[in-house]
């Protein structure tokens, strides 16, 4: 039931004219997969998926998974903060041939551990494809603790968890959950190798939407015992990855692939273009790396 191993592409969702714009959608999956990417993943947060109707939704799942073929799996993101509309668009994301769902603790409502273990309990009941679990605290309000954990990594649909909290000891005793049927991918780039160190199995990256062969490369070499190696390119990363989180993402990733000819520099309100600032250190940064 493990979806992957390495690095997942959180895709961005290009628009064009206020639609999704599905050829440069269409190449940015081409070039991913060229480039050896493990996994591609839809309707994530650097999808903007909570600006996308369910209709886009549907229909950017469908197109991704009709073009990649079985390439790479396709996780499309299919959480929210409504119980029932997250498994109707689980449902239909499973009917449209995704591989794995990603489903992000409901947010807004602060629900309790109680009710947070029953909303993951309801959806995986009703669905046949393996879902991990999304928790970044910090946009949602609400936190999964190893508790909640220990709760839900028996289900046999539910398999891993994308754990973007920032909290390395909560991770470490998350961690000991760890097992043949279950797994945790990093949600932060800059602690993909700490996580990985810990047991992890890769990252639901947003920074290998620009360095996808880099990125998995250095995720390989950690789990094939080149970990020195993984550690000098975690390392040596980090100031592309602080100029791609410089804003709130996807802002600044988008502007980034703007900047080497990938996407047009559109975004759905409430974001927007980034600040000159923050566009000269892209293009900094991106010169430094050789994407320029």
């Amino acid at each position: 039931m493990i979806i992957f191993k390495g690095a997942a592409t959180a895709m961005i969702t290009p628009f064009k004219d206020g639609k999704i714009d599905y050829v440069s959608m269409g190449k940015l999956i081409e070039w991913q997969i060229a480039e050896g990417i493990d996994a591609l993943v839809v309707c994530g947060t650097t999808g903007e998926a909570s600006t996308l109707s369910p209709k886009e939704k549907i229909d950017l799942i469908k197109f991704t998974v009709d073009l990649v073929k079985g390439r790479v799996p396709v996780i499309a993101g299919t959480g929210g903060n409504c119980t029932e509309t997250a498994l109707e668009l689980s449902l239909e994301a499973e009917a449209q041939g995704a591989d794995g769902l990603l489903i992000i603790t409901p947010y807004y409502n602060k629900c309790t551990e109680a009710g947070l273990i029953t909303h993951f309990e309801k959806i995986a009941d009703a669905v046949h494809s393996p879902i991990i679990m999304y928790s970044v605290p910090s946009r949602t309000g609400v936190n999964m603790s190893g508790k909640v954990v220990a709760a839900l990594k028996s289900h046999p649909n539910i398999v891993g968890l994308k754990e973007a909290s920032g909290n390395i000891s909560q991770i470490c005793q998350i961690a000991a959950h760890i097992s043949d049927d279950f797994s945790i991918y990093s949600g932060n780039d800059d602690q993909t190798v700490p996580i990985l160190s810990l047991g992890g199995l890769g990252c639901i990256s947003t920074v290998s939407n620009i360095v996808p062969a880099r990125y998995s490369r250095m995720i390989h070499h950690y789990l094939e015992g080149r970990v020195a190696e993984a550690g000098k390119e975690q390392i040596a990363l980090k100031p592309l990855i602080d100029a791609v989180f410089s804003e709130v993402n996807p802002i600044p990733i988008k502007a980034a692939l703007y900047m080497m000819g990938m996407c047009n520099l559109e975004y759905r309100l409430p974001l927007c273009p980034p600040s000159n600032k923050t566009q000269y250190l892209l293009y900094d940064e991106l010169c430094n790396f050789g994407l320029l």
